[in-house]
């Protein structure tokens, strides 16, 4: 119980960290938003002690299924740093804020294309917008590279991995939000849903800057002109559809492994009513 509140803490702590970061790195931030920052990630760090401490989960999946959930904290983190050093470059140019803005530079250029993820970003801002295109055009680049990079690392680590079946795997901790007896077959379902996260996954870097692009309008274009709320934007446009992607990937192998287990318990295909704990 002590680790486990212990963990629970440390993680806390580096969530904070993450939602503080771009405070901490920008400068002439005012009073109001370093108080919401504040307030944010004081809620967020309980959440988290409260999904890890506690023995019966809630809504974070993959609790005890690592390392799911750090690729994809680690991936946004990254993200998340970067950002805000290209950023904070625009103030205080230090000779990594320059490397890392010519790699940004670089590898939008290399993703940019007609009809692209990272083009139809810029169409979020509007005309005569030139300078925040281009800074724009490298956060959307590096981000969506670094999303892409997760996905592809976690994919080799369950083609070379036997995960999660190092241990026993719980369906109801690990998936706390997916009933397996709401009706059924538990696979079937599990694969549904795979399906359908693996295509939010590939579709949603497309359609979310089209939706903004509707209501920029109203929002000031979500006041992108504001680099704290653009690298939080920006962060959250490539890695929510990395990590739907990687849980489509997930759930998956969790499809698979429960087939395996009733083969195994089954040999004679008397599969019906079995309980996958």
């Amino acid at each position: 119980m002590v680790i486990r509140f212990a963990s629970s803490v440390l993680r806390a702590f580096l969530v904070i960290v993450l939602i503080a970061t771009p405070s901490i790195l920008l400068p002439g931030l005012t009073v109001d938003t370093l108080q919401i920052v504040a307030l944010i990630a004081l809620f967020a760090a309980g959440m988290t002690i409260f999904e890890y401490a506690s023995t019966y989960p809630s809504l974070i999946e993959f609790r005890d299924a690592p390392p799911f959930n750090r690729i994809r904290f680690l991936s946004l983190f990254a993200t998340v740093v970067v950002l805000s050093l290209i950023c904070r470059g625009l103030y205080e140019p230090t000779a990594l804020t320059e490397f890392l803005t010519k790699i940004g530079a670089t590898v939008a250029a290399q993703i940019d294309a007609p009809f692209s993820p990272v083009r139809l970003m810029i169409t979020m801002l509007p005309e005569g917008s030139e300078d925040q295109a281009q800074m724009l055009l490298i956060a959307a680049g590096l981000s969506y590279a670094m999303s892409f990079l997760s996905v592809i690392f976690f994919m080799f680590f369950l083609g070379f991995s036997r995960w999660p079946a190092r241990s026993v795997f719980n369906v109801w901790v690990n998936l706390p939000t997916f009933d397996p007896t709401a009706g059924g077959d538990v696979i079937k379902r599990l694969n549904r849903d795979s399906y359908i996260n693996v295509t939010l996954g590939v579709l949603l870097p497309f359609i979310v800057p089209v939706m903004i692009g509707g209501v920029a309008h109203v929002f000031d274009a979500f006041s992108l002109a504001h680099y704290q709320t653009m690298i939080w934007v920006v962060a959250a446009w490539a890695f929510i559809p990395a990590s739907l992607f990687m849980r489509g990937l997930a759930m998956g192998r969790v499809a698979k492994l429960i087939m395996k287990k009733r083969r195994s318990a089954y040999p004679q295909g008397e599969e019906d009513g079995l309980v996958f704990a």
